[in-house]
């Protein structure tokens, strides 16, 4: 059973930038996916990027594709997502989750079956 617990949410001005931690614990046989997420208030749990613990497949979902960057697992397991040009929508609640690695491409649907506690991040001036 995989663990995962996000840090570096915070406020952050419109066009500004910041970066967001994954700590994955725990162990699991094969290999694993990780997914960020968001969930605004009032609005449904978003899925934003993920990525395979081989680096085989990586996902963004069409609004955050060329202003977030996710990265491959390191030695540390972490994984970081990198927001750049932050837009005020983007405020939400931010959430890592992890899954089994059983299909071909990571998912950006919600159903994973770790999640941390979520870090919030407002983008406001």
């Amino acid at each position: 059973q995989l663990q995962v617990a996000e840090s570096g949410g915070g406020l952050v001005q419109p066009g500004g930038s910041l970066t967001l931690s994954c700590k994955v614990s725990g162990f699991i046989q094969g290999t694993y996916i990780i997914g960020w997420f968001r969930q605004a208030p009032g609005k449904e749990r978003e899925g934003l990027a993920c990525i395979t613990s081989d680096g085989s497949s990586l996902n963004y979902a069409d609004p955050v594709t060329g202003r977030f960057t996710i990265s491959r697992i390191n030695a540390e397991k972490v994984v970081y997502l990198q927001m750049n040009n932050l837009h005020i929508e983007d405020t939400a609640v931010y959430y890592c989750a992890a899954d089994l690695h059983l299909s071909r491409r990571c998912k950006l649907s919600p159903d994973y079956r770790s999640w941390g506690q979520g870090t919030q991040v407002t983008v406001s001036s």
